[in-house]
């Protein structure tokens, strides 16, 4: 993976946490938590820079590892923000258990859905290559 900016989303039907890492110093911090109908503007505004090298975003999955609505809803999602942003890349990464895990950390004025989407995101720069899909 080339070197640049790395966001990471815990999205929701009405909010969406963001998390942001450098793809070389790869460590994942929360940014902030906005209205999901705000994601994809706010998007196209850190992609403006040319420096957004991917997006990577949390999946859903039921602890059998199935498909849920929400899983549903996300993929959906995903496919409209990739027609708003065609020349960015998206992963996925599996969200098992994130939520849980941010409402358990001190968050310092961090919402648990920015906190999550750290999470997500390290979890991400933490894989190995062959596990990013």
């Amino acid at each position: 993976m080339q070197a640049g900016q790395l966001i990471g989303l815990d999205l929701g039907q009405s909010k969406t946490g963001l998390a942001r890492a450098s793809s070389v110093a790869r460590l994942a911090e929360p940014v902030k938590t906005i209205p999901t109908t705000e994601v994809i503007d706010e998007l196209k505004h850190m992609a403006e820079g040319g420096e957004l090298n991917a997006i990577i975003v949390g999946l859903p999955r039921n602890l059998n590892g199935e498909d849920t609505d929400q899983t549903r809803w996300v993929r959906d999602w995903v496919e409209r923000a990739k027609a708003e942003l065609p020349q960015t890349h998206f992963y996925w990464q599996d969200e098992a258990l994130t939520s849980q895990l941010a409402s358990k950390r001190d968050a310092k004025g961090q919402s648990e859905d920015a906190l999550a989407a750290s999470i997500i995101l390290q979890d991400f720069l933490d894989a190995s290559e062959k596990d990013k899909a």
